[in-house]
């Protein structure tokens, strides 16, 4: 039984990957650093794909976006002056199949009021052909001079609840997973048995 369930722990993370989608907080301060939440689930894990990840910037009073950031296979692109130096690429890494497209922006300033576009171009590697999906996302950025310490707070433990939950319902199916395998492993071995006994 042991072994059965040390098998089930290396494979099953490789199809059943934690992911929650959780929408970016919109209220940065000023002077300091600030995460751009984005966040796009694939909804069957079992199927590789590649994503390539764009941020786009519409400041306050303004209509069109512009390109500021763009994140290929471990290579991360600041596209505008304005953001040089100041976005970070702080999605998933190593690997191609990018789920979390989350970006940091440092030294925050008032001028990064506005609304912010991320935009994953999904490719799906599928048995038979490809598929494309593009998905986007936006924030709606506030800058001030303060945090504000009861909203601070109350995200951090919605946060906190969020990642539980994830966490439980993962190891809920982590557990089926590995009772089915052993369940059909054992149905297969005594078919085998049965087949053996036929024979002599």
């Amino acid at each position: 039984m042991s072994n059965y369930l040390f098998q089930c722990r290396i494979v099953v993370p490789q199809g059943q990957t934690g992911c929650a989608e959780v929408d970016s907080m919109t209220e940065a301060v000023a002077g300091e650093s600030f995460l751009l939440g984005c966040i796009s689930c694939k909804k069957r894990e079992e199927v590789p794909g590649s994503a390539i990840v764009d941020w786009h910037y519409k400041a306050t009073g303004t209509e069109e976006f512009v390109h500021i950031f763009q994140y290929e296979y471990n290579n991360s692109t600041i596209l505008h002056d304005n953001f040089e130096g100041r976005l970070e690429w702080h999605g998933t890494m190593g690997t191609k199949d990018v789920q979390t497209g989350s970006v940091f922006i440092h030294n925050v300033t008032y001028n990064d009021t506005g609304t912010y576009l991320c935009t994953f171009h999904r490719t799906l590697y599928l048995p038979l052909d490809e598929a494309y999906v593009v998905i986007s996302k936006e924030v709606e950025l506030t800058v001030v001079e303060k945090a504000n310490p009861e909203l601070t707070a109350v995200i951090s433990e919605i946060m906190m609840y969020v990642l539980i939950t994830v966490l439980q319902l993962w190891m809920i199916g982590v557990l089926i997973y590995c009772y089915r395998k052993i369940s059909a492993e054992n149905e297969a071995r005594e078919a085998r048995k049965a087949a053996r006994s036929q024979s002599k």
